[in-house]
């Protein structure tokens, strides 16, 4: 099965956020759903999604200063779906940094359709800054990550890693041969604004090692440097 993109849908209605979600799925997408701007946060900082879907008229944070937090930080492509109509309110997202408006009520058609663009043009904004932002591999031995197809190879066996798990290793393999920090894996994987705990970092890298290390006890791929961080050896 391929990597599914991952879609927050941000919406305090819950009848609004089931449809939503429900299209997506059909559609191939996996869901997250947040009913208020916290837990958007949260969400776009721990779950690192491809795009949001968000309402403006949030009962805590209002959508606007969400896209301004988020942008603060990230790139991810947030389409606004809102009841509101007034043009200030558009120009004001998309100001913001909002990558599209679209007014309630809308047909299914035109959400999906709109969903694409934001993530073609985000694919294209990646390739333009980056090449192989969404491409290449790393090889060390007998492990292969694939950095387009989110996958992880071992000796030719298919690897399952969860979404955290996969971004870890991929950005200790992008960086292959130098230390990371905690601090710095922390904010890369759970955003910059994420409280500073080794513990959960440790977990997963616990968890990584499990799977991809013959013997965890002596790694021959992942390496812990004492009180700084955590390395990869340079890849073949």
């Amino acid at each position: 099965m391929g990597h599914k993109e991952r879609i927050l849908v941000v919406e305090d209605e819950t009848s609004i956020t089931n449809f939503i979600s429900t299209v997506l799925a059909a559609n191939n997408f996996d869901v997250l759903s947040a009913q208020n701007g916290s837990q958007a946060l949260m969400l776009a900082s721990s779950h690192c999604p491809d795009a949001i879907i968000l309402d403006l008229g949030l009962p805590d944070i209002d959508g606007q200063r969400v896209i301004q937090s988020i942008r603060e930080w990230s790139e991810v492509p947030i389409l606004v779906v809102s009841a509101r109509m007034h043009e200030r309110d558009k120009v004001a997202a998309l100001d913001l940094g909002a990558d599209d408006y679209v007014t309630k009520p809308f047909s299914t058609a035109e959400l999906m359709a709109r969903l694409r663009t934001a993530l073609r043009h985000s694919a294209q904004r990646k390739a333009a800054l980056g090449g192989s932002a969404q491409e290449g591999e790393y090889h060390c031995g007998g492990l292969t990550v694939d950095y387009g197809r989110h996958r992880v190879f071992l000796d030719g066996e298919d690897i399952h890693l969860t979404q955290i798990e996969f971004r870890i290793l991929e950005l200790l393999a992008r960086h292959a041969g130098r230390v990371l920090t905690y601090d710095f894996m922390i904010k890369n994987i759970w955003g910059p604004n994420a409280a500073f705990d080794k513990q959960i970092l440790r977990v997963n890298m616990a968890n990584i090692r499990r799977k991809i290390e013959k013997n965890p006890a002596a790694p021959q791929y992942l390496r812990t440097e004492i009180g700084v961080g955590y390395w990869i050896r340079e890849g073949d």
